[in-house]
């Protein structure tokens, strides 16, 4: 067997590795939200935090297969949000604060694996952003404010991470710029739960497909941008 072959081998395993776990975060992804649907707890918990391994081990592996390294804080991001995943499941206030903590520490990864690629590069359209995301913080932070309570200050601290992720995103990619769009917009359902706000016919729902998403069009959008790069 010549070496080309043996490379072709390898890499077409890896190939169908990756494609074998992005049908994995599918399955799962839709299994969660059928659970949410169905009111079926224990699945619901169960498939939560598989999600995001799912997808990082898709992204590590599609990288190998076209014989290059994934952006070396993707999968952290995607990691570090599945311990977020974890930890908001457990229900006290400690457990929701970590979490909040381990999706700011993904939204750090993100922002900074977005600028390492040249997402302000255009300043002219960053600023457009920044400011659009910038008014549109404002304007829910103003809102939630009265009754957030004792998670006015994280809330607010976090956010403003969460619109960091929007804005970069959007310099890499219309995908990568959705993702970061549906992020912010599950994150802002979370907190008008929080607020205790009216909730949406299937708020939990919406919160989580917006979520799953989002995931996944940061993962796929910055997978994209690494092939043009390359």
């Amino acid at each position: 067997m010549s070496i080309s072959t043996t490379t072709r081998a390898v890499l077409g395993g890896r190939l169908r590795s990756a494609t074998g776990l992005l049908g994995g975060f599918a399955a799962t992804s839709a299994t969660h939200l059928g659970a949410i649907l169905s009111g079926t707890s224990v699945l619901k918990h169960a498939t939560k935090p598989a999600l995001m391994p799912l997808l990082a081990a898709h992204s590590v592996t599609a990288a190998a297969a076209e014989e290059r390294e994934a952006p070396k804080l993707l999968a952290p991001a995607l990691l570090a949000s599945a311990a977020g995943d974890v930890l908001l499941q457990l229900g006290d206030d400690t457990a929701f604060l970590a979490g909040m903590g381990s999706f700011a520490a993904a939204h750090v990864c993100y922002v900074t694996m977005f600028v390492q690629r040249g997402a302000l590069t255009d300043r002219k359209r960053a600023l457009v952003v920044a400011a659009a995301y910038a008014t549109a913080w404002a304007g829910m932070i103003g809102q939630l404010w009265p009754d957030l309570g004792e998670l006015r200050m994280p809330v607010a601290g976090y956010s403003l991470l969460l619109a960091s992720t929007a804005v970069t995103s959007a310099g890499l990619g219309w995908r990568t710029g959705l993702g970061g769009a549906l992020f912010l917009l599950s994150d802002t359902l979370i907190a008008t739960k929080l607020a205790k706000w009216r909730e949406l016919p299937g708020h939990q729902f919406w919160i989580m497909a917006t979520y799953i998403l989002a995931q996944y069009l940061l993962t796929s959008g910055t997978l994209e941008a690494e092939r043009r790069r390359a």
